[in-house]
């Protein structure tokens, strides 16, 4: 599995595409915002000659939707998400003036995402974990095979998400993280909603919120 990594919007939020030899691809958390933005994603797919075939979000806070419309316009795709990001996502709508965006709204989901799920495309096959605490209903994409995880605001490099938000709760977060993320071998890489990649070994060592 290839992944490539974008850096969009006022949040420095990481937009991920990844694909396989079969040219088929999914897109994780769109924040592509400006037509800038809109405009180097499509023109990587373009050139890689990659078929987008899922719109994924590990979760529907403002800067990982930004560019869902705009996604599932270009591509003719539905989001994805988990259903208990439901209020989440509508609240978007209505917050999104106060911080100063235009927010082209997201379509809704008729395709939820639970935990026993399986995420397929090309020849991948993605397991779904269920990590909410950040947001009530947080998922993260795991990839056994190139010992991967995309973990959206669960845990960063040395940092975890948010539980100040709405929905978001610090003790929930923490299981999330120790029960699930931690079950995970030492050398799986994670690729965080911001910042740069990390490995579950250097958090479950060093994360200081894991470890006070």
């Amino acid at each position: 599995m290839i992944i490539k990594v974008f850096t969009f919007n006022a949040y420095s939020e990481n937009t991920y595409l990844l694909y396989d030899e079969t040219a088929e691809c999914a897109i994780i958390d769109p924040g592509c915002y400006t037509k800038h933005e809109q405009d180097e994603l499509v023109d990587f797919v373009t050139q890689q000659n990659l078929k987008p075939v899922l719109l994924l979000n590990t979760h529907c806070h403002i800067d990982h939707v930004l560019g869902n419309n705009f996604i599932a316009k270009k591509y003719n795709l539905l989001p994805q998400y988990a259903k208990e990001e439901i209020p989440v996502l509508k609240a978007v709508v209505v917050y999104a003036p106060n911080q100063g965006f235009r927010y082209d709204k997201s379509p809704e989901a008729t395709t939820y995402i639970k935990e026993e799920d399986v995420i397929c495309f090309g020849n991948i096959k993605m397991e779904i974990f269920f990590t909410p605490g950040h947001s009530p209903g947080s998922l993260s994409f795991y990839h056994q095979e190139s010992k991967t995880l995309v973990a959206g605001d669960v845990i960063f490099a040395s940092s975890i998400g948010r539980t100040d938000l709405p929905g978001g709760d610090y003790q929930t977060l923490l299981n999330s993280i120790k029960n699930k993320l931690m079950s995970l071998p030492d050398d799986i890489k994670v690729y965080p909603g911001h910042g740069p990649s990390t490995t579950i070994g250097r958090e479950r060592k060093s994360n200081p919120f894991l470890n006070p």
